[in-house]
């Protein structure tokens, strides 16, 4: 049955109004963009198209709430951060649609937006510095944590609202105020959750949120001089221009990447988990996620199973617009989705065996969006194009290799290193491959990670530095202080 699809949720502020300060505005331009619904190519809102203009209106209003914000007790902003998660419980369902809606995925599962900021707020008020030994005794020497002042951070489209809670959220909880830019494809989950910040008491101007195209609103945060430290998670080339303008201000700088990471399948892998959750791991989101596990390296002694039993998986996926019981929707929009076939050319180009996919969804129901079809690919070489380049769809490669060590080897032949699986009964082969693997986040039997709590996150390589998510996660946004204390006679 095809069901019809609804209109964005009433958690969604006004059309045409980002936040600047406590106040919902146009861009100062006037000018606004579209943002489509992936699975219809509909118009879902309007945004507005900001500039320079908007980025320093934002910086003007961060600086300006920032001395208070700072002063605030840390307990005060935990329990601000709190509350904020509170309200977001209340309102998960229509979160949930929303962020489905701009980014075109189905449920999968609860938003995790109040876990990460109840975490968060747990840390506020726990930064703290060290008692430093000294030459005489009639010195004290300690150290401080205190937030830079007003940070910059840039988000990508595939998880708005996750991205949105986390870097908001450390960075505030530790004092500091924030102007962020969320992605122009997928910026209403975001406005949807500054506008619940401020109904939870987060004093205006504490949390900016300014939309706009990439080169126009997120090139002018990390070059503003009043922005002392910036976030950014993307691609590798936006990633290193970001770092440029970073490093002609001198200023600190998290970079998040993305990956290819490996799903490394030994001899002795139990496949009946493995398989599915291989499948799960690239079509979730369309394949749209920086840890998904496109590489699958596998031990040749299982090379025909696991490719088998790949391909069934892949084949049976439903596919359609979010609303309907399938499970996987379309790509985030056109360019991405001529990305995504592109690289099936090259696969087929370069010698790879297609064995499931390689195009798009026929029908009717599919005419208006941006889908394509769950591919496999088998005796993929590790040099090709399809195994040394994020894809960011749903794209499997499989590598067959000769026993764990080519298996490491082929593992962490990439520039990347965000996330990496391995898949063995042998826990000696566990220690051994988690220790050689190249990567931030390293899962033994498990696709995406194994559901921990404060596990940090970030990559090696060319996926970035820094990291988010632990129990340094606030901490990563101070800087230290060194004083030393003499009295008077």
């Amino acid at each position: 049955m095809t069901l019809a699809p609804p209109g964005p949720p009433p958690v969604l502020p006004a059309d045409n109004a980002h936040l600047i300060g406590g106040d919902w505005v146009p861009a100062a331009s006037g000018e606004v963009i579209e943002v489509l619904n992936p699975a219809t190519g509909q118009v879902l809102a309007r945004v507005p198209r900001g500039t320079a203009a908007d980025v320093d209106a934002a910086v003007s209003a961060a600086t300006a709430a920032f001395p208070a914000w700072r002063d605030t007790s840390p307990s005060a902003r935990a329990a601000l951060l709190t509350r904020w998660a509170a309200l977001i419980d209340e309102r998960e369902s229509e979160l949930d649609q929303l962020e489905s809606q701009e980014v075109g995925r189905p449920h999968w599962g609860p938003t995790p937006m109040a876990g990460m900021l109840r975490f968060i707020a747990g840390q506020a008020d726990k930064v703290s510095g060290l008692s430093l030994p000294a030459h005489s005794p009639d010195v004290l020497g300690l150290t401080l944590r205190e937030p830079y002042g007003v940070v910059g951070s840039v988000i990508p489209w595939n998880a708005p609202g996750p991205m949105f809670a986390n870097d908001v959220g450390a960075a505030i909880a530790a004092g500091n105020t924030i102007v962020i830019k969320p992605a122009e494809d997928a910026p209403l989950t975001p406005l949807a959750l500054a506008r619940l910040a401020l109904e939870a008491g987060i004093p205006p101007g504490v949390v900016n949120v300014v939309t706009g195209y990439g080169p126009e609103a997120g090139a002018a945060i990390p070059a503003h001089p009043g922005v002392a430290r910036m976030s950014f998670t993307g691609s590798p080339a936006t990633g290193s221009a970001v770092m440029e303008a970073c490093a002609k201000r001198i200023i600190p700088l998290h970079l998040e990447l993305g990956g290819k990471s490996p799903q490394v399948v030994l001899a002795d892998a139990d496949l009946a988990a493995a398989i599915p959750a291989i499948v799960r791991g690239i079509t979730l989101n369309t394949g749209q996620i920086c840890a998904a596990g496109s590489r699958v390296v596998v031990d040749r002694s299982v090379h025909a199973e696991v490719v088998r039993g790949l391909a069934e998986g892949l084949a049976s996926v439903t596919v359609g617009p979010w609303y309907e019981n399938v499970q996987m929707g379309p790509l985030i929009n056109a360019t991405q989705r001529e990305r995504v076939l592109g690289y099936l050319d090259a696969g087929r180009q370069e010698g790879a065996e297609l064995v499931v996919g390689g195009g798009v969804p026929s029908g009717e129901r599919f005419d208006d969006g941006f889908f394509v079809e769950a591919t496999l690919f088998d005796r993929v070489e590790p040099g090709m194009r399809i195994a040394q380049e994020e894809i960011f769809g749903p794209v499997l490669s499989v590598i067959p290799v000769d026993g764990p060590e080519e298996a490491l080897a082929v593992a962490n032949g990439t520039d990347y290193g965000l996330v990496a699986s391995v898949w063995t009964s042998d826990v000696g082969k566990a220690v051994t491959m988690s220790r050689g693997l190249q990567a931030g986040q390293v899962a033994v039997n498990a696709a995406l990670g194994a559901g921990l709590i404060g596990g940090p996150f970030g990559g090696y390589k060319r996926s970035g530095f820094g990291r988010t998510m632990g129990a340094d996660a606030v901490l990563n946004y101070t800087q230290v202080k060194t004083v030393s204390l003499r009295g008077t006679a």
